[in-house]
């Protein structure tokens, strides 16, 4: 596959590393993005890595990865239990959407484990740290 790929990261992932390592991994976003950019140099992937704390960023990337056709791997990471609108961005894509979380959503707090934007998405990986960005890369290397 080649082509356009939105990697995007919600609320406090930027603090990966130094948040909870015990349960989120001593990686950092900016380790995790590395690994990415090589990776999409790899599979010919055009790669778009962005972070925001804010939910009308990431809906903006949303719509710029329909305009421009990209499959989009998303770690949504709060918002991906209360975010109507991010869903509703979500659900406009007609390329490949896998959502992505470090943790096991659903062996956590059950307040984790009602995903509203996963019912938009292709895949879902959860629980293998850091190497879900890259088995989701991939997954849709293997799709397109």
């Amino acid at each position: 596959m080649s082509g356009p790929l939105f990697i995007l990261n919600g609320p406090n992932l930027n603090m990966l590393g130094r948040r909870e390592p015990d349960l989120y991994g001593p990686v950092t976003l900016a380790e995790i993005r590395k690994r990415c950019e090589a990776l999409a140099a790899e599979l010919d992937f055009e790669l778009f890595f962005g972070q925001s704390n804010a939910e009308g960023q990431l809906i903006d990337w949303v719509h710029q990865a329909y305009e421009a056709e990209a499959a989009v791997i998303i770690n949504p990471a709060g918002l991906s239990t209360t975010s109507v609108a991010l869903y509703d961005a979500l659900r406009m894509l007609a390329e490949p959407i896998v959502e992505v979380h470090l943790t096991n959503v659903f062996g956590r707090e059950p307040l984790y484990r009602n995903l509203l934007t996963a019912g938009a998405s292709w895949g879902f990986l959860a629980g293998f740290g850091a190497d879900v960005y890259e088995l989701g890369m991939r997954g849709l290397a293997g799709r397109r």
